[in-house]
């Protein structure tokens, strides 16, 4: 099966019909403020809670759009995907719901709660070495074999336009931004928000935050194309492990984005804390991304009204309690 079933890049009208598909389904998550974080970083802050998402990320905004739009055989004979952790547990529910057998390629150390939560959502986990072994070409042997429909987290018309429907909702809520901030791993979160915000927004600057030991998409756009990194196995933002944006993805953020900024693991617990102390909401440390860049990134924010998307809140108990504490 074709796992790019368009040739050609989504546009923010497809992010607007993602939009239409996903109403009533995805939750319409909240839009919260914080005088803490306004005074912090001397703007007017406002925070898209997608860690209150299905599934506890925004990853079910594009896995629903995309496996909505799948034809009867594809239905029948099942999706596979390779993910970390929130676009397993997306692809999960989203085929759960749908009816649709679900397979997916999942790194051994990935976090326990993420891959318990897979497996409970109904699909079916295997495992690799993600040191060793290529989870693409397994994903596309596998996929060959049992002759299932391929949506990667990232490189994929119908995600990137279903993931663009975060920013859209913030947008509509706080029609005058002037920069937003957003996680990057793969990149297609960044690319649906750059989609949504430019088409009304223009002026508007999106910046991309990655983690500061995985900063493959800062590299990438530095040099004017991808750039490939070792697995960043070492950052706790296990969401953020990516080793290269997304073709399709950076074809986007190319065009678009007005930078991307890094942040260091403990400018991610700081954020953590935040949310936690000031805010009473679980965020994950790839979720804490985007605020950790707006804080710590370099970027001229003060009396800017600044959106950050909160990207999820999927974190095992344990791992919080000690990043809490840290």
């Amino acid at each position: 099966m074709n796992a790019w079933p368009h040739l050609i890049a989504p546009t923010a009208h497809d992010v607007v019909e993602a939009a239409h598909r996903l109403k009533g389904i995805a939750h319409r998550t909240p839009v919260l403020r914080s005088s803490t974080a306004d005074e912090l970083l001397g703007a007017q802050v406002f925070f898209k809670c997608e860690s209150l998402q299905r599934s506890g990320s925004f990853k079910f905004r594009g896995a629903y759009n995309a496996l909505a739009q799948l034809s009867p055989e594809q239905r029948e004979r099942g999706v596979l995907t390779f993910s970390a952790g929130n676009h397993a547990q997306a692809i999960a529910l989203a085929a759960r719901m749908q009816g649709i057998p679900a397979l997916v390629v999942m790194p051994h150390d990935a976090p326990s709660s993420k891959m318990a939560a897979t497996r409970a959502y109904g699909a079916q986990v295997v495992t690799y070495d993600p040191l060793t072994e290529d989870r693409e070409a397994i994903s596309r042997k596998l996929s060959d074999e049992r002759g299932m429909a391929l949506v990667p987290p990232s490189d994929h018309f119908d995600v990137i336009a279903g993931q663009g429907t975060a920013a859209l909702e913030l947008i509509e809520e706080v029609p005058r931004l002037d920069v937003l901030f957003v996680g990057v791993g793969g990149g297609g979160l960044l690319a649906g928000s750059l989609l949504a915000a430019k088409s009304t927004l223009p002026l508007c600057r999106v910046y991309g935050v990655e983690p500061e030991v995985a900063n493959d998409g800062q590299q990438s756009l530095a040099s004017g194309e991808i750039v490939e990194i070792a697995w960043p196995r070492s950052t706790i933002a296990d969401g953020a492990r990516a080793t290269a944006l997304a073709p399709l993805a950076f074809d986007i953020i190319q065009q678009g984005a007005e930078g991307i900024v890094t942040a260091s693991d403990p400018q991610l617990m700081e954020a953590m804390r935040f949310f936690a102390e000031r805010m009473k909401i679980v965020v994950e440390p790839t979720g804490a991304l985007a605020l950790a860049g707006a804080q710590h990134g370099g970027c001229d924010v003060r009396g800017a009204r600044v959106g950050i998307i909160v990207s999820g809140g999927n974190v095992d108990l344990a791992r919080y309690a000690r990043f809490l504490a840290d």
